[in-house]
């Protein structure tokens, strides 16, 4: 059971219709705003969202409803365009719900407030100031040929072990002396370029390094000629491809550890190249088995020991040898079972 007490306020209130508080389709939020609006003095211009802001609305609650009240017919808006060209939003708050005719008639009668007049602009100079000369081309201030990537070659003519015209053409008499080729030296990176006789061979090699490791299928093909490069160092030291291999293999990761840029490991693998072992530049003797382990300085004790099977394989497999066995225990099992 509820009772209710009231206390007509001598001041300050206003009068409301039962419909507009026992609306059936306003919520909470749409009955507060159409209130507040109709409690606002006379001639107040106060917008809709300024009062939602006032009463502690939410943008989605007034959105919703402010969408009840112009379905229902208690608010109005017309856009106008006024004397200066400006558009103007008009809004109509009503007590009782107006029909659109009803409310455009209302509107009608309202005057669009005049737009601020347009100032000319004064004549005065610029605020850029006045015009420069362009400063956007050019090389930069300084010495160029300092500590700084990607500077340009110098000139033949600055270089101190250039032979002079004079000097060349002296002792006509004398017999060319045939020396060795020797690689040329590219100053931008400070590294001789790779021996001509190797190139084919190292490019074959470069391209069979994405076979070797699942890690190094994703080389980028743009970094081929500059691993073709370094395996040509490699082949002009004197290391034959099967050790520069089994050097790649070794210096791996884990299995488990993941290669995010092979390319880069790769460049990095074969930057340096190290002295040939004497067990590599003495061939084998000629006693020795075919399948016989032999001892390599550069090489594991593991890798050593393992033996490259002669079977059917898409890349080349390795395994660990009991005794002369030539195949892997995968393409034995395979041969044993394939019928006759």
């Amino acid at each position: 059971m509820i009772y209710r007490h009231c206390i007509a306020p001598p001041r300050a209130y206003t009068q409301f219709s039962h419909d507009i508080i026992r609306h059936p389709r306003l919520s909470s939020d749409a009955v507060r705003l159409l209130t507040w609006q109709l409690s606002l003095p006379q001639g107040t211009r106060e917008s809709l969202s300024r009062t939602a802001e006032r009463a502690n609305i939410g943008a989605c609650a007034f959105t919703r409803a402010k969408r009840q009240l112009k379905d229902e017919g208690f608010v109005h808006e017309r856009r106008v365009q006024g004397p200066g060209g400006h558009w103007v939003t008009q809004q109509l708050v009503s007590n009782v719900p107006l029909s659109p005719a009803e409310a455009a008639k209302l509107l009608a009668r309202t005057p669009v407030s005049p737009s601020s007049p347009q100032v000319a602009p004064s004549p005065r100079n610029p605020a850029v100031g006045e015009r420069t000369g362009r400063l956007t081309d050019g090389l930069p201030y300084g010495d160029t040929y300092g500590n700084t990537r990607n500077r340009p070659p110098k000139p033949p003519e600055d270089a101190p072990d250039a032979p002079a015209p004079a000097q060349a053409a002296e002792a006509p008499h004398a017999s060319p002396t045939p020396e060795a080729p020797q690689a040329e030296v590219d100053h931008e990176n400070h590294r001789p370029d790779p021996p001509t006789p190797h190139l084919e061979e190292a490019r074959t090699l470069a391209a069979s390094y994405r076979d070797l490791d699942p890690a190094l299928r994703t080389i980028p093909r743009a970094m081929h000629a500059e691993l073709t490069d370094l395996t040509a160092r490699w082949l002009a030291a004197g290391h034959p491809p099967a050790a520069i291999r089994a050097h790649i293999l070794r210096n791996l990761p884990d299995g488990d550890t993941r290669v995010h840029r092979p390319g880069g490991l790769l460049r990095y693998l074969l930057s340096e190249v190290p002295p040939v072992p004497p067990a590599l530049t003495s061939p084998p003797p000629r006693n020795t088995p075919p399948h016989a382990p032999q001892e390599h300085p550069g090489l594991s004790t593991r890798l050593a020991t393992l033996r490259e099977c002669e079977g059917d394989h898409v890349q080349a497999t390795l395994f660990r040898p009991t005794g002369e066995e030539p195949l892997c225990p995968a393409c034995t099992a395979r041969t044993t079972t394939v019928p006759r």
